[in-house]
């Protein structure tokens, strides 16, 4: 096995290849996002207890389920924040002409294959380090953070959550020669 970071490792035998990138941050991080979570939980239990001695028929309660409706879909998107950065890993296996690309949390996620023979373009995405928008996508508060893609049968395909440039760019030299081996053993 081959360590590429301390969150990124390559597993090679003969018949597959396999890549683990762990979702995990330093402690302080991570201390931070359970901590956000508990307090918006708390939040929404002190909004759904107060909302209950309110009378019916007063409109301060129709706000309030309004309110809760907004901070259970938050509530839902911080919560797989926080899985994903304490047991979440993006698993990559290329295996027979295929890539596969799993978003693993305590081992469960949807695996999707990519046949090689369909896959185009692979490369580092072209981000603006200076724009809001990648500021908020590398944020670790968030899931996002992919750095590498291709074209898949007309659609775009992104993956590599996390990576920093290093990362990328070596796995991206990895990717790259197992798609030539891959595609020589298809011809």
């Amino acid at each position: 096995m081959e360590q590429i970071s301390e969150r990124v490792s390559v597993n090679r035998t003969e018949d597959r290849t396999s890549v683990v990138i762990s979702a995990r941050v330093d402690r302080s991080k991570e201390a931070l996002l359970v901590t956000w979570f508990v307090a918006w939980l708390l939040v929404g239990a002190l909004v759904i207890w107060q909302r209950t001695k309110i009378p019916a028929g007063d409109d301060l309660r129709q706000f309030l389920l309004a309110f809760l409706a907004f901070w259970l879909y938050f509530a839902v998107k911080v919560g797989k924040a926080v899985l994903w950065r304490l047991k979440g890993m993006e698993l990559w296996r290329m295996k027979d002409g295929t890539l596969t690309i799993k978003d693993s949390i305590f081992g469960y996620g949807k695996a999707k294959p990519y046949f090689i023979q369909n896959m185009q373009r692979l490369g580092l995405l072209q981000i603006d380090p200076t724009s809001w928008k990648y500021q908020l996508d590398q944020s670790f508060w968030n899931i996002g953070g992919n750095r590498l893609g291709f074209e898949y049968v007309g659609k775009k395909v992104i993956f590599g959550k996390g990576l920093n440039d290093e990362e990328a760019k070596r796995l991206l030299y990895i990717l790259n020669d197992l798609l030539k081996a891959e595609r020589k053993k298809a011809e």
